[in-house]
């Protein structure tokens, strides 16, 4: 098989989440050991950090693997879900894993995967473990997938354990309070190893001081920004300020175990917003007029956004909209002004929300509206209509994101 007929296997074989949903959704972590303890347990040969939460996680999980590698560590980084190519996934100092990795690992394991009927993430997980073992890396970050007792990732030993927020995600597999789901994202906690909690919240913070106790961890919390990162002269959203002053935490608490030497951790860290931004994170593509795209797609991630959109002087703001089955959409689309002129599309992948879903509860809700059936079309359509003091928003679903910079003049802007 070559690349494509890999992952078109891969895809069609094997549960996968972000197509499938709940369904995909493994309670146990039998697999994942079974199958590293095959592998030889590669997740043995190199050092981690553990980053978990409801979002933000894979901002700060880039943002501690940027530093480290500037500071000379061969650097591991695990992601999910990917945008555009999988191999975003599984990189080595920020260069993805390579296409003949990823053939030549489902060719030799093949038997096994199908015997053991191994899910997407399970698999994923697997490989990431095996190329940074072969890449012989220093460290590595690996974010967590869902939620974190029972994630994939969660057979790992790190130095450190990060849990960036809590908030209502994932309700139907996680729990429906705050402390249900802290419990569910506390799992990550390991003996004797310091965690780093992003924000204090009163329904939460027991969960956390119970969890730390029975494990001997040090808990720390970030919760009150560092001067350091408001007084920055740099746009940079509230909600990055946030993972940017967890990233910093976690990084001086590596550096104060003498393990590692890390210098420079924010210039470093502002260094990469300037230069390359967190892909998928209020990613600006033009500044007049402006149009932003941002992958937040549950409660906590769009009313950050929001509150960032009433910083923004504009006259009108469009706004092209996509979701998942399983969000209450009518909740999230709530949190987003409602003299807004929205444009439905449906993202590229079987479980997207129907534009009909979308459209009823437009309808409820009194929003001026379009339907379209794919991205591109709800998207070029609103750009038409821009003024060049307006603001157009793009956000909803990280695969509606996916699906816009897979359009050639917009992923340019980004590379």
């Amino acid at each position: 098989m070559n690349y494509e007929e890999t992952l078109q296997w891969m895809f069609r074989q094997l549960p996968m989440y972000q197509r499938q949903g709940r369904s995909a959704f493994k309670k146990d972590l039998k697999n994942i050991k079974d199958f590293c303890n095959y592998l030889g347990n590669p997740q043995q040969d190199f050092k981690s950090v553990h980053v978990g939460g409801t979002n933000g996680k894979g901002s700060t999980s880039t943002m501690i693997a940027h530093v480290l590698k500037e500071n000379g560590y061969s650097t591991g980084l695990y992601t999910s879900p990917h945008l555009i190519d999988y191999r975003e996934r599984v990189q080595v100092n920020f260069q993805m894993v390579s296409e003949e990795f990823v053939i030549d690992f489902i060719q030799a394991h093949r038997d096994f995967l199908e015997v053991h009927q191994l899910s997407f993430f399970e698999m994923s997980v697997g490989m990431a473990f095996a190329y940074f073992s072969a890449q012989k890396v220093d460290i590595a970050v690996v974010e967590v997938g869902l939620g974190g007792r029972l994630d994939s990732t969660n057979i790992i030993q790190p130095e450190i354990s990060v849990i960036t927020n809590i908030g209502y995600d994932h309700m139907d597999m996680l729990g429906d309070t705050l402390a249900q789901i802290a419990y569910e994202k506390a799992g990550i906690i390991k003996p004797g190893t310091p965690v780093i909690v992003g924000e204090k919240h009163p329904e939460t913070h027991p969960i956390f001081v119970q969890a730390s106790k029975k494990m001997d961890a040090q808990l720390y919390y970030t919760d009150v920004l560092s001067d350091e990162v408001v007084s920055t002269n740099q746009l940079v959203p509230l909600y990055q300020q946030k993972n940017i002053a967890t990233a910093i935490k976690a990084l001086s608490i590596l550096t104060d175990t003498r393990a590692y030497r890390l210098e420079d951790a924010k210039r470093t860290i502002f260094e990469l917003i300037r230069e390359k931004g967190v892909y998928g994170k209020f990613m600006q593509l033009s500044s007049k007029p402006m149009i932003i795209l941002d992958a937040a797609h549950n409660k906590p991630a769009l009313e950050a956004l929001s509150s960032e959109v009433e910083k923004i002087a504009f006259d009108r703001l469009l706004v092209v909209f996509g979701s998942v089955k399983g969000k209450d959409v009518q909740d999230l689309l709530q949190l987003l002004p409602q003299t807004a002129q929205y444009f439905f599309c449906r993202p590229s992948v079987p479980r997207a929300m129907p534009v009909g879903h979308l459209e009823e509860v437009a309808e409820v809700l009194g929003l001026s509206y379009a339907c379209f059936d794919r991205p591109d079309e709800a998207y070029f359509k609103a750009e038409s209509e821009l003024n060049d003091d307006d603001l157009l928003l793009v956000t909803g679903s990280t695969f509606l994101i996916a699906d816009l910079l897979k359009i050639s003049e917009i992923k340019n802007k980004f590379e």
